[in-house]
């Protein structure tokens, strides 16, 4: 008789333990957690983003019961509500009062971001950060672990090439999701041996639709998905990105990204030509656009994506992505958003 797979991988043992002596799991979560490591864990991972995203809920927020969040979609807020659209480097409000305000508005994640933790902040500060939103009733969606990646530069596919750091932090947060960048056909090969090494670490990677990358449009984001072809390697479907491109993205395209589909972005970026926003793609050039409020009429129409995500039983999260600048202040824009897509995902 052979021994279970994870019994022969005592590292990734070990971290399922560590894993399950988190404080803000339940007992049945501990529990189902390290019986499900020892009979195979990350060998087990299943092959559909529906399931893997089953079993990322189950596991992981199990600890709020009450929220509905294990038979529904997971409200969350990027902390780039508190950024510029500009300069994503810099918050305008400390963690403590945005946690405050997101959980009071009725949110029930933060996708992360290295304008308030990265792999440049000093050591001991994601234990502060993961602390401060458990303190809050929240737990952490997503994780981009540093700057070039949203800043979208030329630098941002670096970190697939060394991506420990990041799933150092990813670790240390408590979260299983982490942005990256893809911008030439030879981040392909990194991006698999990076999923690779996530994978061993119970983590998974994902692409946002976004111009000027491999993800700008919907044929060419499959295409990228089957080529690295490992299972915890997937998109953030982003609508707006998808806009700027020319690109379809209501129900046809989430169901061409289902099988790869880990988590929603969702701000109102449209492509008009009158707009005051210019936007540089691979697909169009120079594209003129518009970033209204979330729930300002016009723009992108959200009803229709909700409609879709329904359509193929989609129940992970939906990310509140948008810099507001100053529009509105990030207290404002976090409850308003919060009101408006709460209403769509009933």
């Amino acid at each position: 008789m052979r021994c279970p797979a994870a019994l022969r991988r005592p590292a990734r043992v070990l971290f399922s333990l560590k894993l399950s002596r988190q404080p803000s799991w339940s007992r049945n979560t501990r529990i189902v957690h390290s019986l499900w490591m020892v009979a195979g864990g990350w060998s087990l991972w299943p092959k559909s983003a529906p399931d893997r995203n089953r079993i990322t809920r189950n596991l992981f927020y199990q600890n709020n019961p009450g929220s509905g969040i294990l038979d529904s979609m997971i409200l969350s807020l990027s902390v780039r509500v508190a950024e510029s659209f500009s300069n994503k480097r810099k918050s305008a409000i400390p963690l403590e009062e945005l946690a405050r305000i997101a959980a009071g508005a009725g949110y029930d994640a933060l996708c992360m971001r290295a304008s308030v933790v990265g792999v440049h902040s000093p050591a001991g500060t994601a234990a502060r950060v993961k602390g401060t939103v458990s303190e809050h009733g929240l737990i952490i969606s997503m994780v981009t672990a540093d700057f070039p990646v949203p800043e979208n530069s030329a630098e941002g596919p670096n970190s697939l090439r060394r991506i420990t750091p990041s799933l150092d932090l990813a670790e240390a947060l408590g979260a299983d999701l982490i942005r990256i960048c893809m911008k030439k056909e030879e981040d392909i090969v990194h991006a698999r041996r990076a999923a690779d090494e996530a994978r061993e670490r119970g983590i998974r990677l994902a692409h946002q639709s976004h111009t000027r990358s491999l993800f700008e449009t919907v044929e060419g984001s499959v295409a990228v998905l089957k080529e690295v072809g490992r299972p915890n390697f997937g998109i953030i479907y982003e609508p707006a990105n998808l806009a700027l491109c020319g690109q379809p993205y209501g129900e046809a395209t989430l169901r061409a990204f289902q099988p790869w589909l880990f988590n929603v972005y969702l701000q109102n970026h449209t492509p008009e030509p009158d707009g005051l926003q210019p936007m540089d793609t691979w697909t169009r050039g120079k594209v003129m656009s518009t970033l209204r409020p979330l729930d300002a009429p016009g723009g992108i129409d959200f009803a229709a994506i909700f409609d879709g995500l329904r359509a193929i039983g989609y129940d992970g999260c939906v990310t509140m992505h948008q810099a507001f600048g100053g529009d509105m202040t990030p207290a404002e824009a976090t409850r308003r958003t919060a009101t408006f897509l709460g209403g769509l995902m009933k």
